[in-house]
């Protein structure tokens, strides 16, 4: 397992885990500041991660779905709480989504070559 920092701007909040899952194989990011994150620059390493496991995610609307997870476990910057059940019950593009009580968001979808892509993202405490 390889870990990320993706570090950005000084910001107070909770930072959050996103564990990216591609069958057996997984790479783990650090979004320090989750209202900030370059969501560009995450989804770039996680389509990387991706072709290094020989599936291709582009297709896949991970950069939409990110930003969803992060208000879903981290609330906004504003000061909204967190809404991970709503995202759960009203779903997102194909992905199967669920939550763990104890904040652990996860979505799930199978890949045009048919690998199983999982992005679990928890908070950091």
């Amino acid at each position: 397992m390889r870990l990320d920092r993706v570090s950005y701007s000084v910001h107070m909040g909770v930072s959050v885990v996103l564990d990216v899952i591609i069958n057996d194989a997984s790479a783990s990011f650090q979004i320090d500041v989750p209202f900030q994150a370059d969501i560009e620059s995450l989804c770039s390493q996680i389509e990387r991660f991706a072709a290094s496991k020989g599936t291709d995610i582009t297709a896949l609307d991970v950069r939409g779905l990110i930003p969803k997870m992060i208000r879903g476990i981290a609330g906004c910057e504003r000061g909204c709480p967190a809404n991970a059940q709503n995202l759960v019950s009203s779903g997102y593009k194909g992905f199967e989504m669920q939550y763990v009580d104890g904040g652990i968001l996860t979505a799930r979808r199978k890949t045009a070559e048919g690998s199983m892509l999982a992005l679990k993202m928890f908070p950091d405490f």
